[in-house]
């Protein structure tokens, strides 16, 4: 079994100068004979540089890492700030607009009892239908939409049911009639619309 040879490197230092006093035949011989093997400057120079480099290289790696993140982390803050912009200047009118609905009720009134009198004031009817008009286009402006509620079924998430009638014509769990209309803005519920639904016939009528 080849015997192991141990190699001590000796770094040059101001009182143990390498190579100081050792004529290079020595030096070789030295090392031929096992004794530790001393670096020279350029060798001691070369291997810090190496270690600077090293410390360098890992200390480059952290910094594109920790950028890597940051990059990741203010795409998703820019992502979310969009997101919830776009979601307040669709909704930060809501308020206002769900009370300017009491006055499109109004308005609605108004032109069906001026339409139910024996003599209608055309006049009237025109200036109610043309006002109707431009407040249902604002509506329309901020995404504000009517329900279709009549002869559609009943679906609690956009209808409220205040009486339940007899229909021969339409099934069960139909709207029968809307009492007041309602709204969606974006797709959301304004107010929901106010409905009357069917219900089943008896069973006294059903045997008849």
């Amino acid at each position: 079994m080849p015997e192991t040879k141990r190699i001590k490197i000796v770094t040059e230092t101001d009182d143990n100068p390498v190579g100081a006093g050792a004529a290079p035949a020595e030096a070789a011989a030295a090392d031929n004979s096992g004794e530790p093997y001393e670096l020279t400057a350029e060798e001691e120079r070369m291997r810090q540089m190496e270690n600077r480099l090293a410390a360098k290289e890992k200390e480059y790696d952290e910094t594109h890492d920790k950028l890597l993140r940051v990059s990741a982390e203010f795409e998703n803050y820019r992502k979310r700030t969009a997101r919830e912009m776009d979601d307040f200047r669709k909704y930060a009118v809501q308020s206002l607009l769900k009370e300017m609905l009491s006055a499109v009720d109004h308005i609605e009134l108004a032109i069906q009892a001026v339409a139910s009198n024996s003599a209608p004031d055309k006049n009237l009817t025109e200036g109610l239908s043309l006002t109707l008009k431009e407040l249902l286009r604002i509506f329309e402006k901020f995404n504000v939409m009517p329900i279709e509620a009549v002869g559609k079924p009943f679906n609690p998430e956009f209808h409220e049911a205040i009486l339940r009638e007899e229909s021969g014509e339409l099934p069960e769990n139909t709207v029968l009639r809307e009492m007041q209309r309602g709204y969606v803005i974006g797709g959301r519920l304004l107010r929901p619309a106010l409905v009357v639904v069917t219900a089943p016939r008896d069973a006294t009528r059903q045997s008849d």
